[in-house]
């Protein structure tokens, strides 16, 4: 199993899952940049799965292109048979199967999902057997430093998880507690990185090809995942990953090209989800876009309210920022 692992990642950077951003657009977004990340879906509960299975919509969460392998799925629940279910099912797309288990949102945790399930380690340790049984790919899981600063149990869970099964670990380098604050401890990850034998990515403030590389010299870790520092340049991923392979440091799109790379963000999302919802979507993404350039707040705010699709075109055609 370690073999299909060491294929899966040997371009050590993946894209970390993001409920309500990893979708199948920016996936393909970001696979167009970098040919060999290992993609990762936006987290699939596995209770909405066996409903939807059951015959409601949203099928399309499940939606993959052939040139999207290496794709993991990540899914996450507390109930192991319902989440072999979810691995057994979701076999058929996925390289691997992930476990949510660092997720930090109150809906989340409150049902004992995601980081909630590192104050339960013998359960996490059920819901690796239970995925291991349901799928004949690989398995990783996805966790925190811990749930609080007082409690980072991240070595004594790791080494639980591998025991269990788990094939492949990637780290978010914060607790629970601290959600998205702080900075990530990007050195702590050493103590789990030096604890397990299987492969384990760091993930957390890593934005350039100068922290991915910061963050793999203090972790030890093998590789780096990237979750919002995609946001915006989903360019990033395969410059980091040609910088790893080749020490060609490729250049940041510039305005102008985050401008064409945002139109066909737009587009594509049109595309997926109808004219209406694809336009209200994409206003997530406008201050990712245009962070670090003069006089983009006026754009940013007219973006976030304009529902026709020609004024957005045409004020992205009308740029004149310079670089902060």
């Amino acid at each position: 199993m370690q073999n299909k692992v060491q294929n899966l990642i040997q371009s050590r950077v993946s894209l970390a899952p993001m409920a309500g951003i990893t979708d199948y657009v920016l996936r393909s977004l970001v696979r167009r940049y970098s040919p060999e990340a290992l993609l990762t879906t936006e987290m699939i509960s596995s209770e909405y799965l066996a409903q939807t299975l059951n015959g409601r919509s949203g099928q399309e969460i499940f939606k993959r292109a052939e040139n999207h392998s290496p794709i993991s799925y990540q899914i996450s629940g507390h109930k192991p048979e319902m989440m072999k279910n979810a691995a057994k099912f979701l076999t058929q797309y996925a390289d691997m199967i992930d476990i949510n288990m660092g997720c930090p949102v109150n809906k989340v945790v409150k049902g004992q999902d995601g980081c909630a399930l590192m104050r339960n380690p013998d359960l996490a340790s059920d819901l690796v057997k239970a995925v291991k049984e349901g799928t004949t790919k690989p398995v990783s899981v996805k966790f925190r430093l811990g749930y609080t600063l007082d409690e980072m149990n991240f070595v004594e869970f790791g080494e639980q998880m591998q025991e269990a099964g788990a094939d492949f670990i990637t780290i978010h380098a914060r607790t629970r507690s601290q959600m998205y604050s702080g900075n990530a401890d990007w050195k702590k990850v050493k103590e789990l990185t030096t604890s397990v034998d299987i492969p384990v990515f760091v993930n957390g403030d890593i934005t350039s090809i100068e922290t991915a590389l910061q963050a793999l010299e203090d972790s030890g870790a093998y590789g780096i995942a990237i979750g919002r520092g995609t946001l915006g340049d989903p360019t990033l991923l395969g410059r980091i990953a040609t910088y790893l392979k080749t020490g060609k440091k490729l250049t940041p799109p510039t305005l102008e090209e985050k401008a064409e790379i945002l139109k066909k963000h737009l587009d594509d999302e049109i595309e997926l989800r109808g004219e209406n919802v694809g336009i209200k979507f994409m206003r997530k993404f406008y201050p990712y876009y245009f962070a670090g350039f003069q006089n983009a707040k006026n754009l940013r705010a007219k973006l976030v309210t304009e529902e026709n699709y020609k004024n957005i075109i045409k004020a992205l055609n009308e740029l004149r920022f310079v670089n902060i």
